[in-house]
């Protein structure tokens, strides 16, 4: 079964000109929060996954966690100030105030630290706590679509912008490790015993980690009027939930070749548009073959395969260096794919030493990969895929800056 046949708004105007730029981002990940250091340490290699002591016997001790947010505090008061400090310092990028009356915020986390707490009577107060303390005079929307929450509140607050309902979004997701949600994937199987291997013949399963990553998005007619600086454009948005199973997606790839469909179809673009794809990359056997699935048929279709370099789109992940960090993991990749458009190179996919059989497009290995950002006078696009439980599926499609 699959979800309704619909698809999002465009986001451009007639003429093409993107209505939806992004003024400012910003993010904390397990290797540090420095947009450039950050980015830096993922092209040179490094990761985030160490041995992070627990209470209870895992499949796998190791993690990814924050460097500068100590375990020993509440996991409420972590979601809170990683929340907090991510999100004023996106605004900040942005050159504005966060008590700018203009601001709509759009929270997105998968559990955060709810269920490790069993006195919280609203999935939503830490939201609102937040915006609290910093002054910021607008209520924020929330949102829980298991992984793909960050995703999905860029996806929402594109749409605000786009129906005339705001004018800047600020839009984002975190989450925390827990307990609870080691012991879960611990139970479930879907962490790995040894290492997160996204796309290798040998995976076999994920490593959680945690962070935030918060983007401004801004009506074109606000940006320019101001003068903003743009870090790039969101040009279209698809999502699809294939409604199968809880936990386990479904296996033919339909709801992954939908939702970058709409996401395609919302942008004006083309699948032999695409430069570069920050996939879901997990690291479990089965979102692998999802994936794969996926990819090949969107842009085989295309006639971008492996057999035709040119046009075919570099694939990478950056689970493997800042573990999964649930329902943060599509903001932090938005930012990623930002950052490839603005530099034109990816990171290396950390941990991957030999692809799995039949994945149909290039994959980097060992340093960072260079692409080609233009085809035919013409700004190619990345992609920002997400998988969530439940099967909730979302691609955002973005172009760089101009």
């Amino acid at each position: 079964m699959n979800g309704p046949d619909t698809t999002n708004a465009p986001l451009n105007a007639p003429d093409g000109t993107p209505e939806v730029w992004i003024t400012g981002m910003a993010w904390s990940t397990p290797l540090g929060t420095g947009l450039d250091d950050v980015w830096r340490s993922l092209l040179d290699g490094h990761g985030g996954i160490r041995p992070v002591p627990s209470a209870h016997p895992l499949r796998n001790d190791r993690a990814a966690v924050l460097p500068h947010l100590s375990l020993d505090k509440d996991p409420g008061e972590r979601l809170h100030i990683l929340s907090r400090d991510t999100l004023a310092e996106a605004v900040a990028d942005a050159g504005l105030d966060v008590t700018d009356p203009r601001l709509r915020t759009v929270f997105g986390t998968s559990y955060g630290p709810h269920l490790d707490d069993a006195g919280v009577t609203a999935l939503d107060d830490w939201c609102a706590e937040v915006t609290r303390e910093l002054g910021m005079p607008q209520a924020p929307v929330s949102l829980t679509t298991a992984c793909s929450s960050g995703s999905d509140s860029l996806l929402v607050g594109a749409e605000l912008i786009g129906n005339g309902d705001a004018e800047i979004c600020v839009c984002g997701a975190a989450d925390v490790l827990t307990p609870a949600k080691r012991l879960g994937h611990s139970a479930l199987g879907t962490m790995s015993p040894t290492s997160l291997r996204a796309f290798d013949e040998a995976h076999d399963g994920t490593i959680l980690g945690e962070g935030a990553a918060f983007l401004v998005l801004e009506s074109a007619r606000s940006a320019t009027a101001r003068g903003a600086r743009p870090h790039g454009y969101l040009l279209g948005a698809g999502s699809a939930n294939d409604a199968v199973n809880t936990a386990a997606p479904d296996l033919s790839g339909d709801s992954v070749v939908r939702a970058v469909g709409r996401a395609l179809l919302a942008a004006g673009r083309h699948a032999e548009d695409v430069a570069v794809v920050n996939a879901h990359g997990s690291g479990t056997p089965v979102n692998d073959l999802v994936e794969r699935s996926g990819y090949e048929r969107v842009f085989s279709t295309a006639g971008s395969t492996a057999t035709s370099p040119a046009t075919s789109p570099t694939v990478f992940a950056t689970k493997g260096a800042f573990g999964h960090t649930l329902g943060a993991t599509g903001a932090l990749e938005a930012v990623a794919v930002l950052l490839a458009l603005r530099d034109g190179v990816v990171p290396p996919i950390r941990g991957l030493t030999t692809v799995m059989p039949g994945f149909p497009l290039p994959l980097p290995m060992g340093g960072p990969a260079a692409f080609d950002g233009r085809v035919d006078r013409m700004e190619r696009i990345g992609l920002s895929v997400t998988l969530g439980f439940g099967g909730f599926n979302t691609c955002l499609a973005f172009e760089g800056a101009r």
